[in-house]
């Protein structure tokens, strides 16, 4: 716990930490105030009621009130601090977190669920910001309240004194207990609460499909029980605080009987006045609600500590692709491509093995093959979303390890299949790599792309919201709209994925068309299972296995009568027997 409380310290800007360090400095000022008008209250018994002297009672009470007055101006000015400066650093926290997120590797997310980073990116930072504005003030609060109370009552009256704090060793081993076993329930309850939150996330991602399939009931039992599980783990640890919290209450309410029962024998045989017997007893919850708060406080503990292990890991955590200390600054990339001897391997598991070629700039390669022979990994592994285990991806001769990403991912513009737009307007989506295109500039990416016609019937053209909650777009549409996104960058390497897969024949020609006659020198890097869509490359690549089985142009693919010549009879209809 205090490894996470130091990182939170550490997060915070010195101008936070040192307004942070008053406020609990000004926590301590008003948990010695709170000494005053039990001390002015004992001289207002014995000096004034039992002395049956009125001269001092207006001083006294002046004073009373003016304490009073100004503690709870601190007290607010305090409250204040604490409030604005958790907001802040928390802020701050959020946005670094984020950004971290923007740069963090591909493997990173396949490893966290969203709902999981979600929860650490809500939940759980507000259980950090819960610790700066109240948790770490209500610990110093109630330790200085029970230690200058104890102190100033045992100058009153050691013995008495000595009575009432007896019992603290036992609520320190009850409240021992209470911290070992409530942590991992904690952690447990966290875990469930990430489930539930990915559960949600992905019911409305893909509530299309599930209204596709008539899965409604189906996802309304997933998450109920995700939900169940959730509530019973919150449960337990109810259970658990509801049977360490009467043990707490016992002993406060001990506290309280020992100081009217001693205290009046002490009155009776003349160790006590009235006075003082008051201070005790006004003082007496100063001694027993830290006690009392104990246990709540243990309990806000356990649950910023784990929360904050969450959010550290995410902040501390170091993405394994990022520039190495010697990455060499570049123009504009030509758009060459060398794969020499590349193997990669997944979790010891290998996707790719011993895959080498070369394209020259401005030419086009296409490569094809089933699925899972890794087609999409080869793009990834250009764009360095993930780091080759051997061999080398060069672009422009140079290793991509030897590239500032930002450079090398800024020369590739990438269009897939699984088309994801941004809620926002067409334009701005095309618009998304390159901030500067002009309206004329969109429109021609767009009318490239073949998107122009079917943007301009929207309702409000290139100002149309679209999105995943935007207007609905077909498959054919979202994909034109991300080739002309990708385009619009004007890469020296265009990276199509399957990109013309859900458009017509007719489209598919004309988008092929304007390709071909791009404003700007671009490599072509074309996946797809259409022949039509590769037929004219320069290279022709077959995946399979990870490994390619055929290469060549499309003359010399189908002279070796593989697996290309074979899904070109497929899919134009000739009868392979007939072919031989």
């Amino acid at each position: 716990m205090l490894k996470q409380i130091r990182w939170l310290m550490m997060n915070m800007d010195k101008k936070y930490r040192l307004r942070h360090i008053c406020a609990l400095s000004i926590c301590v000022l008003t948990c010695l105030l709170l000494l005053v008008n039990p001390a002015l209250t004992s001289r207002l018994i014995d000096e004034v009621i039992v002395a049956q002297n009125p001269d001092p009672l207006l001083s006294i009470l002046a004073v009373m009130l003016a304490v009073k007055l100004g503690r709870e101006g601190l007290r607010y000015l305090m409250v204040i601090f604490l409030e604005t400066d958790s907001q802040n650093v928390i802020f701050n926290l959020r946005s670094r977190l984020f950004t971290k997120l923007q740069y963090n590797d591909l493997s990173f997310f396949d490893r966290h669920r969203t709902g999981d980073l979600m929860t650490r990116m809500s939940a759980d930072l507000d259980w950090c910001r819960h610790f700066l504005s109240y948790i770490d003030y209500r610990i110093i609060d109630a330790v200085c309240t029970f230690l200058f109370a104890t102190v100033y009552l045992a100058i009153v009256n050691w013995k008495l004194t000595l009575l009432l704090i007896v019992i603290t060793p036992v609520l320190l081993l009850i409240t021992k207990f209470f911290s070992k076993h409530v942590r991992p329930r904690f952690v447990f309850m966290r875990e469930k609460l990430s489930e539930m939150n990915t559960a949600a996330q992905e019911n409305i991602a893909g509530n299309r499909v599930v209204k596709a399939f008539a899965r409604e009931e189906y996802e309304k039992e997933r998450f109920e029980e995700k939900n169940q599980a959730f509530m019973d783990s919150h449960l337990r640890i109810n259970k658990l605080w509801l049977t360490f919290f009467p043990m707490i209450e016992l002993l406060v309410n001990a506290i309280q009987l020992v100081t009217v029962f001693v205290g009046g024998l002490f009155i009776i045989r003349g160790e006590l006045t009235p006075g003082q017997l008051a201070v005790f007893t006004g003082l007496s919850w100063a001694v027993s609600n830290p006690m009392r708060e104990l246990g709540n406080l243990i309990n806000d503990l356990q649950r910023f500590s784990t929360s904050a292990a969450k959010v550290m890991e995410l902040d501390l955590g170091r993405p394994e692709i990022v520039d190495a200390p010697d990455a060499l600054d570049h123009g504009r990339m030509e758009g060459g491509i060398e794969f020499d001897h590349v193997s990669f391997k997944m979790d010891s598991q290998p996707i790719l093995t011993d895959v080498s070629f070369s394209v020259q700039p401005g030419q086009t390669v296409a490569v094809m093959g089933p699925t899972g022979s890794g087609k999409t990994t080869l793009i990834h592994l250009l764009a360095r979303f993930y780091d080759v285990t051997d061999g080398a991806v060069r672009v422009d001769g140079c290793d991509v390890r030897q590239w500032k990403l930002q450079q090398l991912r800024g020369g590739i513009g990438t269009a897939t299949q699984d088309v994801f737009l941004f809620s926002d307007t067409v334009e701005g989506n095309i618009a998304f790599g390159n901030q500067e295109l002009t309206v004329e500039e969109v429109r021609d990416f767009a009318r490239r792309a073949d998107a122009a016609e079917f943007i301009e019937r929207l309702p409000e053209g290139y100002d149309t919201i679209i999105g995943e909650r935007g207007v609905g777009l077909s498959g054919g549409q979202r994909q034109r709209i991300a080739l002309a996104r990708a385009l619009a960058v004007r890469p020296s390497i265009l990276i199509m994925d399957d990109t013309t897969s859900a458009v017509d024949s007719e489209t598919e020609q004309y988008i092929q068309h304007q390709l071909r006659s791009l404003p700007f020198d671009c490599t072509k890097f074309i996946i797809a299972q259409r022949i039509s869509s590769m037929r004219d490359a320069d290279l022709i690549l077959v995946l399979q296995d990870g490994k390619i089985s055929e290469s060549g142009t499309h003359e010399e693919l189908l002279k070796k009568r593989g697996y290309y010549w074979q899904t070109y009879c497929l899919q134009y209809g000739i009868s392979m027997e007939e072919a031989v």
